[in-house]
């Protein structure tokens, strides 16, 4: 794991991601260990935050362990990406996305 990346769960949520998206936007990947895309989805996500050293942060919540921070953000499907700024959820996608359209994503929300 990079100095941009880090795990999430239930008990540091909002320290983690809500508290820290007030300062840098924060991108949440919801995963689970057997979802394929999931598996395909997570190294391209942590290249590409270690690539914008920082401009956001990466945080990674496994579903299975996680089971407040699911329904709280009603994850149905996974992977399921979610930026949040200022404490709140501004966009999002279902679905493992190429690494390109992934950057055009993050770039739309970066100032």
């Amino acid at each position: 794991m990079g100095k941009f990346s880090f795990d999430v769960d239930d008990e540091n949520f909002d320290k983690e991601v809500i508290e820290k998206s007030k300062k840098v936007p924060v991108v949440v990947d919801f995963w689970a260990s057997w979802c394929m895309p999931c598996l395909i989805l997570k190294p391209t996500l942590e290249k590409i935050a270690e690539e914008y050293k920082g401009r956001f942060l990466l945080a990674k919540a496994n579903i299975d362990e996680n089971q407040k921070m699911s329904e709280k953000f009603n994850i149905t499907s996974v992977p399921n990406v979610k930026l949040f700024i200022n404490g709140k959820v501004v966009d999002e996608f279902i679905g493992a996305m190429p690494e390109l359209k992934i950057k055009t994503w993050i770039d739309e929300h970066l100032k």
